[in-house]
């Protein structure tokens, strides 16, 4: 009879999860209409979270409609409104004083002016004739507001090159600013452990009844039985699995239990192993796409032994499904008293976490 013991732990897994989120045109903004509007018209940010860290690129995109003469582009962020003839409230933690820009594309080259302040771009160039057709400018280094919401840009081109003096064409949009996600999920702890007299592939259902019946002993016979085990565990040290009981006795006769030695017929012998043996013909090593292994006392093929408590087997880490093929043996003298020998081994198995 075999009895079969587990453990259980428990264990969390925490993902943290950031929504990234883009900005398009709004349709209010669309419809109003200044000297000529920049469209299409987008910004793209690259982390949404409030106060995120400095490393943020904002993509800002648009389109001018017709030839005009360029010389700067100021873009102010605002925590109230993009209309441009409203005043702007600069958004709370809100900082362009970092930025630089990485990638622009457009008909000529685009600075940022001294001029720029917290929630104001100022982008300069000599002025120069702009054909029609979009610019789009990638900054690095902007800080995001420190509160979640919707915030505006308002985006104006201008002939001088300090953004001062009349405004050409101009255009507004939104963005927003998200909290992070949290996604909480749990890998529960777990040991997958089985025993019976045989198992097919890795499935415990499959399991037969744990008993062996070695029939009559005899001197010139060894007698020799099996069973079966599945291992698999995600703690993080791996398992370990030993056996506890006696020897096979009948009343106050005893089968002595071997310490690490070959079967001999005709001796008194009681013992076990985890391997291949050829004398007698029983056993496998084990098998499974998992990496435990059989401790060195019981991996030798055709060397039994039997001690209580000892270790059968071990993973130093989490491990797949790995089936373990305990072999037992059994010889007696000629001079064995009659009765019926027998002796009850509990496997115990616990994961390391």
């Amino acid at each position: 009879m075999v009895q079969v013991i587990g453990k259980e732990n428990r264990t969390r897994l925490v993902i943290i999860l950031t929504m990234v989120s883009f900005l398009i045109g709004m349709g209010p903004f669309q419809s109003h209409v200044y000297a000529a509007d920049l469209e299409p018209r987008s910004l793209t940010l690259s982390d949404a979270q409030a106060a995120a860290q400095t490393d943020v690129q904002y993509r800002l995109r648009f389109s001018t409609l017709g030839i005009s003469t360029i010389g700067s582009v100021r873009v102010q962020f605002c925590s109230n409104t993009s209309l441009i003839d409203d005043t702007c409230v600069p958004p709370i933690g809100f900082d362009l004083t970092n930025a630089a820009i990485i990638s622009q594309s457009g008909s000529g080259l685009f600075t940022i002016a001294s001029s720029t302040t917290q929630n104001e771009l100022i982008l300069t160039r000599p002025p120069a004739i702009e054909p029609a057709g979009p610019l789009a400018f990638t900054l690095l280094g902007v800080r995001n507001p420190s509160a979640t919401g919707s915030y505006y840009a308002r985006i104006l081109t201008y002939p001088s090159s300090d953004a001062s003096g009349p405004y050409t064409d101009a255009g507004g949009l939104a963005f927003t600013i998200n909290p992070a996600v949290g996604v909480d999920t749990e890998v529960p702890p777990y040991i997958k452990f089985c025993i019976g007299e045989s198992i097919a592939n890795f499935d415990c259902s499959t399991a037969t009844e744990p008993f062996s019946d070695l029939g009559d002993l005899t001197p010139n016979v060894t007698s020799a039985a099996q069973s079966q085990m599945v291992i698999a565990t995600n703690g993080q040290n791996g398992y370990s699995m030993w056996v506890v009981g006696a020897t096979m006795m009948s009343g106050g006769n005893v089968i002595n239990a071997m310490s690490g030695s070959p079967s001999i017929k005709g001796t008194s012998q009681f013992g076990l192993n985890l391997a291949a043996n050829n004398t007698p013909q029983i056993g496998q090593n084990p098998t499974g796409p998992g990496a435990g292994g059989v401790t060195a006392n019981y991996n030798q093929p055709n060397q039994f032994r039997f001690h209580t408590g000892d270790i059968l087997a071990t993973a130093p880490q989490p491990d797949d499904n790995r089936k373990y093929t305990v072999s037992y043996i059994v010889n007696i003298p000629s001079n064995t008293p009659g009765g019926v020998y027998s002796t009850t081994l509990t496997y115990v198995c616990l994961a390391n976490f």
